[in-house]
């Protein structure tokens, strides 16, 4: 028997608080598939399986916030290791084989984000024929699937197998208030779900995200209820918890506010143990512009290729050629990135920050940088993320161009060693050929660490980024 425990999220994680269960006891698992929801100080990620088996048991329970390693889970070989007298999931043969082996391998190549999309919307993805490369399933392929389908397979709602929920858990808690995780609050009031009407299927009937979704696809659709001073819509769930345990109340506001304490601790600490050097740069992108607006010409509006994408993949093809500026420094000396894990620092709604990474940045076209980024982008809003997106980035990019800032000097998130910085495009007076003109520019910027580099390697990397930009078509 295996204990999953708590994963680091981050360098600066130090505390998880479960707000959602995406399996059931006696549910089998995949290595990579997503097991729960969890609230950082951040932002809400799904965490997924480092083990194969059938899950045995919860250690914790919805809105308990616990330390980083700390057990939440146990993961058992086979179903005759589970707890006595507990039952195995309800799910269909189609799903899960028997006597505890492992499921069918149709979707074992898709990615979890698009295994879990699918069941929670009751999509049979093996009927799919994907539209991602090679014929892979996309997120948007479910959704459309789900969309056109009057029947869909049945999402498993039995109740938790340890109790049977009665009228006083299944739906309301005390004061009238539906116990719900707080991803499905927020789904309901984007969809217009109304949760009073829902039977969740949850532990103690708690509605869960896969509850609103259903509920969404079937069309039974209301305005939710406008919220008052005297009468909020819903109240977290509330964690009590005990030794490694730590239930925390967030009033109104504490989101936010302790967004920014956890990325002021980080980023002072940065400042305290790194030792920055800032170069810039001004990258003339008259010829990626040029290209760009080539490009765009036979597009539709959703697939036009954006500024933003030549320079993240500029920045992470100068990475590659450049290895000072990827990777971390850690137990007192740098480790080269194997590969260009770009993080993308993305604006919360709540007013935080974070830097999901695009995976091999350096290997993607820029079609699909686009497709990952806008995937990305969503993801990290609707508190979506997965776990190794948080923990890996080797370099993180930061564009504030699109609130007419000029340039910005970025302080480097640790273990990492460097963070690039992009202003506004912008036309300005440009000598070319001994003839002034007007062309496209950004300005760029680079915060590195003087212990693995120095100004001539980040003059280097600034020069290449510029260099790359000029031959887009390449890129």
């Amino acid at each position: 028997m295996a204990e999953f425990r708590m994963p680091s999220l981050g360098a600066d994680m130090e505390h998880g608080k479960v707000v959602e269960w995406l399996v059931r006891p006696g549910d089998y698992v995949r290595k990579g598939d997503l097991i729960a929801a969890v609230d950082t100080d951040k932002t809400v990620m799904d965490i997924e399986s480092f083990e194969e088996g059938v899950v045995a048991e919860f250690l914790v329970e919805i809105g308990d916030t616990v330390d980083v390693g700390t057990p939440i889970a146990r993961i058992t070989a086979t179903p005759a290791q589970l707890p006595s007298g507990r039952p195995a999931s309800d799910r269909t043969s189609a799903d899960e084989a028997p006597s505890g082996r492992a499921p069918a391998d149709r979707d074992a190549k898709l990615p979890p984000p698009v295994r879990h999309l699918a069941h929670s919307l009751g999509v049979d993805v093996g009927s799919l024929h994907g539209s991602g490369r090679n014929g892979a399933v996309t997120r948007a392929d479910v959704e459309r699937a789900a969309a056109a389908s009057p029947t869909r397979m049945p999402v498993p709602s039995a109740p938790a197998p340890d109790r049977v929920p009665d009228a006083a858990s299944s739906g309301a808690g005390r004061g009238g208030r539906v116990r719900s995780s707080p991803l499905a609050r927020r789904l309901a009031e984007q969809f217009g779900v109304n949760l009073q009407g829902l039977s969740g299927t949850g532990p103690e009937g708690a509605v869960t995200e896969a509850d609103v979704r259903r509920e969404a696809a079937a069309g039974s659709r209301v305005e939710p209820p406008v919220p008052t001073p005297e009468r909020p819509v819903a109240a977290a769930p509330a964690g009590a918890g005990t030794g490694a345990r730590r239930g925390r109340k967030e009033a109104a506001g504490g989101k936010a506010e302790s967004l920014r304490q956890a990325v002021g601790a980080l980023m002072s600490r940065s400042k305290k143990e790194i030792p920055h050097y800032y170069l810039a740069t001004t990258l003339d992108l008259e010829a990626g512009m040029a290209w760009m607006a080539s490009a765009n010409g036979g597009r539709p509006v959703a697939s036009r290729l954006v500024p933003s994408a030549l320079l993240l993949k500029a920045t992470a093809l100068a990475a590659k050629e450049v290895p000072e500026m990827n990777g971390f420094f850690t137990d007192g000396s740098f480790h080269p990135g194997t590969a260009v894990h770009l993080g993308v620092a993305v604006a919360l709604r709540n007013g935080g920050l974070v830097a999901p990474a695009l995976h091999d940045a350096d290997a993607l076209t820029l079609d699909e940088l686009m497709e990952q980024l806008r995937d990305l982008v969503d993801r990290a809003r609707a508190g979506r993320l997965q776990r190794a997106e948080m923990a890996d980035p080797t370099i993180t990019v930061t564009n504030l161009g699109d609130l007419g800032v000029e340039s910005v000097y970025g302080v480097i998130y640790p273990p990492q060693v460097a963070m690039v910085g992009f202003g506004r495009v912008m036309e300005q007076p440009w000598a070319h050929h001994g003839m002034l003109g007007i062309r496209h520019a950004a300005t760029a910027t680079l915060s590195a660490d003087h212990r693995v580099s120095n100004g001539l390697r980040g003059g280097r990397f600034l020069s290449r980024i510029d260099e790359l930009l000029q031959t887009p078509e390449e890129l």
